[in-house]
C-alpha cells in the first residue's frame, strides 16, 4: 500500500500540478486539511523540486477573536517552517452585502483574489489549496441537488488555472490521522457545524446517512463519479468546440451569431454546450443556467412564436437564419420582463429573470429553536415566516402601487421607497423577488426586508424558512 506521501507525489506528477522549478503559495486557513497540505508539501518540496514561496491566509473577520486566533496560528506555523507569511483582513460581511451575495461566496471571491495578488508579490506560479476527496463528494451532492449538468457534476478539478489541489485524492480522516502522528495542532472552525449552510448539512447529515444505509464507501463512489463525468465533460467540450467552429461567428461589434438550422440539428447535449460557450463569451460576468440555454435553443427551432429573449446581460434575437447574441442589449435597456411563479413549499423555485432561486423549508416551531436562530442570523438572504400566513405563496416582480409593512413598523410603506432606502440600483429594482401570500400581501422583499404580515407570534405552530441564493453561487472552491 502506498504511503500518504507517495500518493500525493503521484498526484503532483500525474496531473503536472507542481512541475520542477515551480514556486507555490500554500493557502492555509488553519484547519486540518490545509495544515496537512502544508506539512506534506514541505516534506515533498526537495524531492519534487518545487519551492514554497509563502503561506497565505485570509482573515475573513466573521468570527471575531476566533478569526484573529486563526491568523496568529497560521503566522506561527509559517514561522516554524521559515516561510514568508502573506495575510489580508477582508470585510467579508460588508462585501456580501455590497455584492448582494452570500458570505460563503463573498469569502471565496476574497480568498482567490488575495491568492492571485500574493502569488504576484512572491513571484509564484501556483497556489495550492487543501481540497480533499470528501470535498469532491460534497460538491457532487450539492450540485446534484441543485440541478447541475455534467459539467457541474464533474466537481473540483485537480488544477484550475494556477490553482492546484494536491490532496484531492485523500480523505479528510487520513489527513487528520497524519497530523496526529506528528502531534501537529490545527484550528477547528465552529461555523463548520452550522447546518444552515447547505454544504455543512450535506457533510454532517446527508453523507453519513448515505454511508450508513446505502454504501459505506459513498465518498469514494461519488468521487469516482465526478472523475468519470469530468473526463466525459472534457470530451463533450472538445466536440462542442468543433461544432462551434462551424456554426458560431463572432463579429467586430462583439455580437455573436449562431446558424439557427445547424444549431437545431445538433445533438441536444452538444447544442447546449455550444450555447453555453457563446453566452459565456459574450457576457462572462453573469451565470446562465439551464432555462437560459433552453430559451436560446427555442429561438433556433423552426417553429415558435418568440423572436427574442432577454437573459442576464445578453439580448438574444432571431434574425433570419441566425440567432444573434448581443451584449449590452439586456434588461436594463429594454425593461425587465415581469415574472410570477408559485413558490414550491417545501422545495426550490428558480427565478431565471432574477438570476436567483428561493428554497423553502417547513419546520415545526417547537424543537426547532436552534435552526430558527441559525436562519435568522443568516442575514437578509433568509426569512422565517409564520406557516399560517404562507398559504398560496407566490414570488413575483414588483407592481405599480405595491406597499408593505416592514418588520418592526406599524404603518405601511411604498415598495418603491423601500428599494430607494435600501439603495437598490434603479436598473435592478424590477428583478428583486417579492414573496406574497394568497391575498397578495407582501411577506418578504427577498434579500432586502421582511414584513409584519409574516411575523412569528406566540401562537405560531410552524414556520416556513425561505432562503435566497444567486444562480451559480456554488463554485469549485470551498
Amino acid at each position: 500500500m502506498m504511503s500518504l506521501h507517495d500518493r500525493v507525489r503521484r498526484a503532483i506528477e500525474r496531473d503536472a500540478l507542481l512541475p520542477p522549478g515551480s514556486r507555490v503559495v500554500v493557502a492555509v486557513s488553519g484547519g486540518s486539511d490545509s495544515v496537512a497540505l502544508l506539512e506534506l508539501l514541505v516534506d515533498l518540496a526537495p524531492t519534487c523540486r518545487f519551492t514554497i514561496a509563502a503561506l497565505a491566509h485570509v482573515n475573513h473577520g466573521l468570527r471575531g477573536a476566533d478569526s484573529d486566533d486563526d491568523e496568529e496560528f497560521c503566522r506561527a506555523l509559517a514561522e516554524s517552517h521559515h516561510l514568508r507569511f502573506e495575510c489580508v483582513r477582508a470585510d467579508v460581511a460588508a462585501r456580501a452585502k455590497a455584492e448582494r451575495t452570500s458570505e460563503e461566496v463573498a469569502g471565496r471571491r476574497a480568498r482567490y483574489e488575495f491568492f492571485e495578488a500574493a502569488s504576484a508579490r512572491v513571484q509564484a506560479n501556483r497556489t495550492a489549496t487543501g481540497h480533499t476527496r470528501d470535498d469532491q463528494a460534497e460538491t457532487f451532492l450539492l450540485r446534484l441537488l441543485r440541478g447541475a449538468g455534467a459539467t457541474g457534476l464533474s466537481g473540483v478539478r485537480p488544477r484550475r488555472g494556477a490553482v492546484v489541489r494536491p490532496v484531492l485524492d485523500v480523505r479528510r480522516e487520513e489527513l487528520r490521522a497524519f497530523l496526529a502522528t506528528r502531534h501537529q495542532r490545527f484550528r477547528e472552525d465552529a461555523s463548520n457545524a452550522d447546518l444552515g449552510i447547505p454544504r455543512n448539512w450535506i457533510r454532517h447529515r446527508l453523507v453519513p446517512q448515505l454511508a450508513a444505509h446505502l454504501n459505506a464507501d459513498i465518498v469514494e463512489v461519488l468521487a469516482r463519479e465526478s472523475a468519470v463525468l469530468r473526463d466525459e465533460s472534457a470530451l463533450l467540450e472538445r466536440l462542442a468546440n468543433d461544432a462551434a467552429a462551424r456554426i458560431v461567428t463572432t463579429h467586430a461589434d462583439r455580437r455573436i451569431t449562431l446558424d439557427a438550422a445547424a444549431l437545431d440539428e445538433l445533438n441536444r447535449a452538444l447544442a447546449r454546450r455550444v450555447v453555453r460557450q457563446a453566452l459565456a463569451r459574450i457576457q462572462p460576468d453573469h451565470f446562465h443556467g439551464f432555462d437560459h440555454v433552453e430559451q436560446v435553443l427555442a429561438l433556433a427551432a423552426p417553429v415558435g412564436e418568440r423572436m427574442a429573449a432577454d437573459l442576464p446581460g445578453v439580448r438574444v434575437e432571431r434574425n433570419g437564419a441566425n440567432v444573434v447574441l448581443s451584449r449590452g442589449e439586456s434588461r436594463e435597456r429594454h425593461g425587465s420582463p415581469s415574472f410570477s411563479y408559485e413558490l414550491a413549499v417545501p422545495g426550490r423555485t428558480v427565478i431565471p429573470e432574477a438570476d436567483c432561486a428561493i428554497e423553502a423549508r417547513v419546520r415545526k416551531r417547537k424543537g426547532s429553536q436552534i435552526l430558527l436562530k441559525q436562519a435568522l442570523a443568516s442575514g437578509q438572504n433568509v426569512a422565517v415566516i409564520d406557516a399560517a400566513a404562507a398559504s398560496g405563496l407566490v414570488v413575483r416582480s414588483r407592481r405599480a402601487g405595491d406597499s408593505l409593512r416592514p418588520f418592526g413598523m406599524r404603518g405601511r410603506k411604498k415598495l418603491q421607497d423601500v428599494l430607494v432606502d435600501r439603495k437598490v440600483p434603479r436598473a435592478q429594482r424590477d428583478r428583486v423577488p417579492i414573496v406574497c401570500d394568497g391575498r397578495d400581501r407582501i411577506l418578504w422583499v427577498a434579500g432586502q426586508v421582511a414584513c409584519e404580515d409574516g411575523r412569528i407570534t406566540d401562537s405560531t405552530q410552524a414556520v416556513v424558512i425561505l432562503k435566497l441564493s444567486r444562480l451559480g453561487e456554488d463554485g469549485d472552491e470551498a
